[in-house]
């Protein structure tokens, strides 16, 4: 019996492979080897594709936020709060995208659309050129910031909600000496940790919310400065 043709490949395909692969078995299951028996190829045929596993991970990391959606109509604050719940959506879709190391500014098509996208948000902004990619990389990096805490503390409260409800306030009040640390126990004692199963899980994105009008109150602050 003659073997068949082995199906033909380019990057975009190995990509896509390697992305299936570690969104249903987890980023730690992506190597070579898996994304060839996934694409029902022999492993060294990816290599005349994609050179190494970092090149796959740099590839994974652009395609998988994948395209930005179109900005909303209104102002520069409405069109980047809506591009910074965008980025986090996105991310939180495919929490193996936070565990791929970054070794280089963005290069990749999908990263640069999402980066074109946050500074149209901000024509006609009187800020300099630098200053508009200074606030797109510091809005980019609390949204990554906060997609990297959210995930961690979900997995966390899935396992345990005790750890985040009103038994983490009790637990305070047990450990926190006022003396040494006042601050913190006036917060405790204003029951600011007393939140049962709903209110913790809701908390996660109310300090994203919080968060990012803080950032974005920043900016106005010193737009206004420079007007």
């Amino acid at each position: 019996m003659k073997r068949g043709r082995k199906p033909a490949i380019d990057a975009a395909d190995v990509t896509r492979a390697a992305i299936a692969v570690a969104d249903a078995e987890g980023l730690s299951a992506v190597s070579m080897a898996r994304v060839a028996q996934e694409l029902g190829n022999a492993t060294m045929a990816l290599y005349r594709h994609v050179k190494s596993k970092d090149e796959l991970l740099a590839l994974m990391w652009d395609a998988a936020l994948e395209q930005p959606p179109p900005l909303p109509d209104g102002d520069w604050r409405a069109k980047l709060g809506f591009w910074a719940k965008a980025v986090l959506a996105a991310v939180r879709r495919r929490p193996w995208f936070l565990q791929i190391p970054i070794s280089g500014p963005p290069l990749g098509p999908a990263n640069l659309l999402w980066l074109d996208s946050a500074l149209t948000a901000l024509e006609g902004v009187p800020l300099e050129p630098g200053e508009k990619v200074g606030v797109v990389m510091g809005l980019s990096t609390f949204v990554q910031g906060e997609a990297r805490l959210i995930g961690t503390l979900s997995t966390g409260f899935e396992n345990d909600p005790a750890q985040f409800n009103h038994q983490y306030g009790q637990r305070l009040r047990e450990v926190v000496d006022p003396r040494a640390m006042p601050a913190l126990a006036g917060i405790v004692e204003a029951g600011v940790f007393d939140l049962d199963d709903v209110a913790a899980a809701e908390d996660l994105g109310a300090d994203f919310d919080f968060g990012l009008h803080l950032f974005l109150e920043g900016v106005a602050a010193h737009i206004g400065g420079r007007a």
